[in-house]
């Protein structure tokens, strides 16, 4: 493997998905790079989740493919015990992508790519933050989703100049990382203590993240490769207003948050 940069590992946190994951469990056995491990956390699902999950893991015959269990709640906490599981099996890269989410077909490989060493020809980066589109299966219109896109990058460079953001502390400038299309290798991983284990009502967990790893390197950057579609259902469900503020900190913070 050391000519390839390294074992890779996808983690996947999972709560009450069984009626809507198939399509995320096909879009990964559909990878072109199919050299890695994946890890299903299944975060307290009431739904069988974890049964969709092994009964798919069977059907196709993915002997590296598992399901464990995190009964703590919370998206922080369940990519962390499967990012931290995926380490403990040998995994010296990282990828994390959700249960309602599409990678396009040649996402592993794009972030292999991004974060084998350069000495082997890879990209040397330590975390990479990729592309998030919205999917084109859900409803929602075209001009949605391209507001949506270009709200994501203007979240992003409202995020370079927020104070929170900002200081000595950090080597370089904010970069937008979603955890549902994040790649880091183990090493940085551990060094910057991982995702925090919170409530996504709690954390943004994936902000916290880039921020610890800014502290310790400069080797980060936005892929236009590495490009997972997104759901829309929280569109859907609250209307691109009050889901964009959601984004903004939780300034709409609705009384249920796990939309499904």
């Amino acid at each position: 493997m050391a000519d390839r940069g390294g074992t890779l590992a996808v983690v996947v946190p999972v709560y009450d998905e069984a009626a809507g994951i198939r399509p995320t469990l096909e879009a990964l056995a559909g990878q072109r790079d199919a050299d890695f491990d994946a890890v299903f956390v299944d975060n307290g699902s009431r739904d069988g989740s974890g049964d969709v999950i092994r009964s798919f893991i069977v059907e196709r015959g993915l002997t590296r493919w598992r399901v464990i269990d995190e009964p703590q709640k919370g998206t922080g906490a369940a990519a962390d015990t499967g990012m931290r599981a995926a380490i403990a099996a040998g995994a010296t890269l990282l990828a994390r992508t959700d249960a309602d989410c599409l990678p396009r077909a040649d996402w592993t490989a794009s972030i292999r790519r991004s974060l084998t060493p350069s000495s082997q020809g890879g990209r040397g980066l330590g975390l990479v933050g990729g592309e998030l589109v919205p999917r084109r299966d859900e409803g929602v219109g075209w001009l949605t989703r391209l507001a949506l896109r270009g709200a994501v990058h203007l979240a992003e460079a409202f995020g370079r100049i927020r104070p929170g953001n900002r200081g000595p502390e950090y080597l370089g400038p904010y970069l937008m990382a979603a955890g549902c299309n994040v790649g880091i290798t183990a090493e940085l991983y551990v060094a910057a203590g991982g995702f925090p284990r919170t409530r996504i009502e709690d954390v943004h967990e994936d902000r916290a993240l880039v921020n610890a790893v800014r502290r310790l390197t400069r080797a980060y950057a936005r892929r236009s490769d590495v490009v997972v579609y997104g759901s829309s259902r929280r569109v859907r469900a609250w209307g691109l207003k009050n889901t964009l503020l959601w984004y903004k900190d939780h300034a709409y913070r609705p009384e249920h948050v796990d939309i499904r």
